[in-house]
């Protein structure tokens, strides 16, 4: 048990922190409420009206974000492969072969979708 006190500690002052930093911007922050600051904010810009339940997004937007994230894994995959490639020899190289190939087989058919093309 002794070894998970520092992380325990370590939790508590982070919860801690963020505790107190949203208390304390309660109470000091100002509180002049009015129509623009309750407005949607877009950069700067009028926000667009969007209907009562919620508008439509085009199936592009969740094919990129699937894109992203696929990415995203293949990258937490790559650098422990880079890091024990001389300890896996000729198996580790099959094996990150096969699995960049899963990958672009993902990309191509984004591509193929037209997930890539903003009109």
């Amino acid at each position: 048990m002794d070894l998970y006190i520092p992380i325990i500690v370590l939790g508590v002052l982070a919860f801690a922190f963020a505790a107190g930093s949203v208390a304390m911007a309660s109470m000091t922050g100002p509180k002049r409420w009015n129509r623009a600051r309750l407005d949607a904010y877009e950069c700067g810009i009028e926000p667009t009206p969007q209907p009562v339940g919620g508008g439509r997004f085009p199936v592009k937007y969740y094919l990129t974000a699937m894109l992203f994230i696929v990415f995203d894994i293949e990258i937490i995959f790559l650098y422990p492969w880079a890091v024990a490639f001389d300890h896996l020899g000729i198996f580790g190289l099959v094996e990150m072969v096969i699995f960049i190939l899963t990958v672009l087989v993902a990309y191509a058919y984004i591509w193929r979708r037209g997930g890539l093309e903003w009109d």
